[in-house]
């Protein structure tokens, strides 16, 4: 599921594992690397410091040499249940500024809803572009906890 305004999104998937499971996933450096990135892109660096304050590095490559880095702060961090941190990405011709992201891991019996509310961008193309990411890197995570993927 998918909403959208111009300036914020809100994207949603359930995931077939626990809440546990997912979060990790979502917060350890080496999960991070099987799923975080869009179609044609990898991830060649990814940094955690899970704390309130605390940073966050994922570098991606393209299939086309490009790179793409995403940093930003924690600030909440709910084990298992909620993550809100800010986005913006180092490449200036990708940058859109300080944004919000809030991660929420719902228990749906023995799967996991997983809601991203990501807000605070300044158009609505950067949103668009914003929620297409969301929703394969979701349907990626799926797979991937799901013992699809390798």
């Amino acid at each position: 599921m998918s909403t959208q305004t111009a300036t914020a999104l809100r994207v949603s998937q359930m995931i077939q594992a626990d809440r546990e499971a997912v979060f990790a996933a979502w917060t350890e450096p080496d999960l991070i690397k099987a799923w975080s990135c869009p179609p044609g892109a990898s991830v060649v660096r990814s940094e955690v410091d899970l704390e309130v304050g605390g940073a966050y590095v994922l570098g991606m490559r393209g299939d086309d040499g490009a790179s793409y880095t995403a940093f930003g702060t924690y600030r909440e961090v709910v084990r298992p249940e909620k993550l809100v941190y800010t986005w913006d990405w180092e490449q200036s011709e990708h940058a859109v500024g300080e944004t919000l992201v809030t991660v929420e891991f719902i228990e749906r019996g023995d799967a996991t809803e997983v809601v991203v509310t990501h807000e605070r961008f300044p158009d609505a193309e950067r949103t668009e572009g914003h929620r297409q990411s969301w929703t394969s890197c979701l349907a990626k995570l799926g797979t991937t906890l799901a013992g699809d993927e390798v």
